[in-house]
């Protein structure tokens, strides 16, 4: 498989592969929605317990994600499919566990909405696979950045940092993107200079990417290919990530990295500035 992105078609030929671990992440920590109906042999995580250090704010080490790939049945060999509820929670776990060590990882494109609006099998059976294996691989920080970093480099000459939050969220208008209960920050506003490129724009209305063509003039526009490094960003860099995998595994654009800690740290530290 050359692209990391795998369709839904191809997802549903291969239901019965036994090589194929399929994860589904949630942002929810109920799992009722998965109980009711998932893709057959999904095993579910909540997405703090599957891409968080179980104590801090941090990413966990190679060895605690092989750990946790070994108790969900995935075995050196496998080929391991994640999507999100909603999507970008599935482009977050795919960034999270890249940055852990994981092996032959591949996004679903689409995630739960469009398997469920195209009408794909769905099953109530809770999947239980046997613990497996799993070596702990090379962690991959690169595509990481810290607050620290980002404030340094304000302004900074082949710098593009991009808030893919709403337009509302962009302008100072709220924290949250509406209608949620607006809190998640202490200051409402961007961080000076991000250019705004709406994260729902990459993709279609059932959450698939949008085509090669359409995503090459969408970041055209927002002046990505003459930037030397782009810096995502959003509340807390789920929607971040969905953009990111766009840029960097569907377009190949080199130097693309996320502020994890996004408007949710940002906008909360004493003395960083904001622009609005």
């Amino acid at each position: 498989m050359s692209s990391p992105l795998v369709s839904p078609s191809w997802l549903e030929e291969n239901l019965e592969n036994p090589d194929v671990r399929i994860i589904e992440v949630s942002f929810s920590d109920d799992d009722a929605k998965y109980r009711d109906s998932h893709i057959p042999g999904a095993v579910w995580r909540y997405w703090k317990d599957l891409c968080w250090h179980e104590s801090d704010r941090e990413f966990p080490a190679p060895d605690e994600m092989a750990r946790r790939m070994g108790e969900m049945g995935v075995s050196n060999d496998a080929i391991v499919v994640i999507y999100g509820d909603p999507v970008q929670f599935g482009s977050y776990a795919f960034w999270a566990l890249t940055m852990g060590g994981v092996r032959n990882l591949h996004l679903l494109d689409g995630g739960r909405k469009a398997w469920v609006e195209a009408g794909r099998p769905v099953t109530k059976e809770i999947a239980a696979p046997e613990t497996a294996d799993y070596s702990p691989g090379e962690g991959d920080s690169s595509m990481r950045m810290g607050r620290d970093e980002v404030r340094a480099g304000l302004g900074k000459a082949g710098r593009l940092l991009l808030d893919v939050r709403s337009p509302e969220e962009y302008s100072g208008e709220r924290v949250m993107p509406p209608p949620n209960f607006d809190h998640g920050a202490e200051r409402k506003g961007r961080i000076p200079g991000a250019k705004h490129l709406f994260f729902r724009n990459v993709v279609n209305e059932d959450d698939t990417y949008k085509s090669e063509a359409e995503l090459r003039a969408l970041f055209e526009a927002a002046g990505v290919p003459e930037a030397e490094e782009v810096v995502g960003y959003c509340r807390l860099s789920h929607r971040a990530t969905l953009v990111w995998f766009a840029m960097h595994h569907l377009l190949g654009y080199e130097g693309s990295r996320i502020y994890d800690g996004s408007w949710t740290e940002w906008g909360s530290i004493v003395g960083f500035p904001v622009e609005r």
